[in-house]
């Protein structure tokens, strides 16, 4: 509970409570701007306004009721920041009051439940593209009718994603997911009903409902991991819910070719094994469905951090989704960030989309062996992404380890694309995992460096922003490499991806880091908090001014 104004060393006018937010300043403060209390010895004083003390009985009155001065850009985002209603609170350190925040346990069933249908969801994505060749027989169309099952994907994020995100952001996590989930789900029992050589338009009905379920899916990784766990926590959590979606592409990759082998020859086998694939995921979807139901809260009852404390007591009438995605375009770094994001995961997508196709081209007949490639490189990525998340936990090292991570995905790149033709494929699996590492390993950084440096707007619409950049890169990137790989060989293909990797080097290395959500939490936490009461206490616009020491020498 917070201390008595005598035990802080402040003095409040009769009938007016202290302003909101209205936080002591560490002693070490410039000199002529801080008024020291001397009770029980000397205390950290609080800001002066114009060179006087607010609560000094020899401020003048007109002090407080002059003109404000127009507050600087820097200064203006960090008032937006601070709590204007303490709400519960509780003491942090000597003299600081910050809100109360607690862990839920809920948070890891949240995160459990939201990684397995985000990894059924990617699972559908890429059980045609794996086995091409054997779904270009069964249903007699051309080699980019199957690419479309997997590019619909891509296809459908884009328009979607903004009626997707301001779903997100004004009616809620527990919502978007259902509508993920049980969209997911759909789509999967749909696509048990194509089990026939003329039904290619239902399984893609069918793939259209997953590719709309994705839309609700791919933004929610930050969204999770900053509405539910702490600070020291949000990076790992994120790179775990992100997790989930490689994982099921490892899958995707790895099962399909065992449970559909390639049997041309005798096609009542081939549709009993595609219906049991079709059959199998149908009801792992409807499970996670349910699970979904039952267990997806909108958010915890107390906030897991500063950040969200300030975000949470932010009255809503505040928001506007559209001032939000302009805030977003006009911050020049999210935007190069957007765009090299959209390069790298674009690659990927392509990759994964192709790469059936660019295995079989040097190695004939090795369906099995593609498949396994491909569970190599995700696998791998899946462990860069945990080590990665780990890393920004701990270091918070955002640019650097982002344009670090960026670089070896590039040199794993041209490895990969000059050793595919050496004829031995245990090479392609080793190229293949390093190149996946570093590659999929890049996914959450781009999602938490986003989120930092975009900081207080909606994780979910950055997030989704990203995502939209990737799919549209995406399905470049895949009609592009696909025609030089058909015309030409993989090698072309893969060269094309490796100079738009390089110009994401330069991009990135342009990205200004102002890591504003670890500044927050860093400066409230370690009570290092200067702020200035601008109003009267009774003034209905009061605003505050926030600045930790970080801060101050960023700007």
């Amino acid at each position: 509970m917070a201390l008595p104004d005598d035990e802080e060393g402040t003095t409040v006018a009769n009938g007016h409570p202290p302003a909101n937010g209205y936080l002591p300043v560490p002693g070490d403060a410039p000199a002529g701007k801080v008024s020291a209390e001397t009770q029980n010895g000397p205390k950290a004083g609080c800001l002066a306004l114009n060179g006087v003390s607010r609560d000094s009985p020899k401020a003048p009155s007109g002090a407080l009721d002059r003109p404000k001065t127009p507050l600087a850009p820097e200064e203006e985002t960090q008032a937006r920041l601070l709590p204007k209603d303490p709400g519960e609170q509780t003491p942090a350190v000597e003299g600081t009051l910050v809100p109360r925040t607690a862990l839920s346990a809920r948070r890891f069933l949240l995160l459990l439940i939201f990684s397995l249908y985000s990894m059924v969801n990617a699972f559908q994505w890429i059980q045609y593209s794996i086995i091409s060749n054997v779904f270009e027989g069964f249903y007699n169309v051309s080699s980019l009718h199957i690419d479309w099952l997997s590019m619909v994907y891509m296809l459908a994020y884009v328009p979607l994603i903004f009626p997707a995100t301001w779903l997100l952001d004004t009616r809620g996590l527990r919502l978007t997911a259902l509508l993920g989930s049980g969209l997911n789900c759909l789509g999967a029992w749909i696509k048990c009903g194509s089990v026939q050589q003329h039904l290619f338009w239902v399984t893609m009905l069918g793939q259209c409902l997953c590719s709309v379920a994705q839309v609700f899916i791919l933004g929610l990784p930050s969204h999770i991991a900053s509405v539910w766990f702490g600070p020291k926590e949000v990076s790992t959590a994120c790179a775990t819910a992100v997790l989930g979606n490689q994982l099921g592409t490892a899958v995707g990759f790895l099962l399909p070719p065992v449970l559909v082998p390639n049997t041309q020859n005798n096609t009542q086998l081939l549709a009993c094994n595609i219906s049991t694939m079709f059959y199998g995921t149908s009801a792992v979807s409807t499970l996670l469905f349910i699970l979904t139901v039952i267990a997806f809260k909108e958010k915890p009852q107390y906030p897991p951090s500063q950040a969200q404390a300030v975000l949470q007591d932010s009255p809503p009438g505040e928001y506007s989704y559209g001032k939000s995605i302009r805030n977003l375009f006009k911050n020049i770094p999210f935007v190069l960030l957007l765009i090299t994001y959209g390069i790298m995961t674009g690659a990927f997508y392509s990759v994964s989309t192709l790469l059936n196709q660019i295995i079989l081209t040097y190695y004939k007949g090795e369906e099995v062996n593609a498949g396994r490639i491909g569970l190599t490189l995700v696998l791998a990525g899946m462990v860069g992404s945990i080590l990665c998340g780990l890393w920004l936990d701990y270091t918070k090292t955002y640019k650097h380890t982002t344009l670090t991570v960026y670089i070896l995905s590039f040199v794993g790149m041209v490895i990969f694309t000059f050793t595919l033709n050496l004829g031995h494929i245990i090479i392609v699996f080793v190229t293949g995992g390093l190149l996946g590492f570093f590659m999929t390993g890049y996914l959450p950084l781009g999602f938490e460096f986003a989120v930092e440096i975009t900081y207080p707007e909606s994780e979910g619409t950055s997030s989704g922003l990203l995502n939209a950049a990737a799919q549209i890169f995406g399905i470049l990137f895949t009609l592009a490499q696909g025609k030089l790989t058909s015309d030409y060989s993989p090698t072309g293909g893969n060269i094309f991806l490796c100079v738009w990797m390089f110009v994401g080097i330069i991009l990135t290395a342009l990205i200004k880091s102002d890591l504003k959500r670890h500044n927050i939490n860093k400066g409230i936490t370690n009570g290092d908090i200067k702020a200035v009461p601008v109003d009267s206490p009774t003034d209905e616009e009061s605003k505050t001014i926030l600045m930790s020491k970080q801060s101050e020498s960023a700007i």
